[in-house]
């Protein structure tokens, strides 16, 4: 009956011996850095670090823009209340057929007159 349980007991740490071969075969494999799973982890790494700096540069691009449009709102607001004062006195004006216009029957002359350049220098 011993002779049996150290025949098992033998086959017993046979087998764990194989088993843990065949895990320390697959653990090299698995952290080799060139074609296994630990290559596949630094061109993860690298990719995590390179979207860092772009969303970086994403991040101070958006700040700026941020700015940008908030200057351009702050203009558009005080324009528009300048266009609502002018609107508002608008309102002040008296209508066309309350005012009494003096309608000419002559169309608006206009006359240009053209200095030449020599008058220019001479005054210079």
């Amino acid at each position: 009956m011993t002779l049996i349980a150290d025949f098992l007991l033998a086959f017993g740490a046979f087998g764990a011996a194989i088993y843990c071969l065949v895990l320390s075969r697959r653990l090299t494999r698995f952290s080799t850095l060139e074609s296994g799973m630990g290559g596949a982890i630094a061109v993860l790494s690298a990719q995590v670090d390179e979207m860092t700096a772009v969303l970086k540069k994403a991040g101070a691009t958006a700040e700026s823009s941020s700015a940008s449009v908030e200057d351009l709102t702050m203009r558009a607001e005080a324009v528009a209340k300048r266009l609502e004062l002018l609107l508002a006195s608008m309102h002040d004006l008296p209508d066309a057929a309350e005012a009494p216009e003096v309608q000419d029957s002559r169309k608006p002359r206009f006359v240009r007159r053209r200095s030449s350049r020599l008058h220019e220098e001479a005054a210079e």
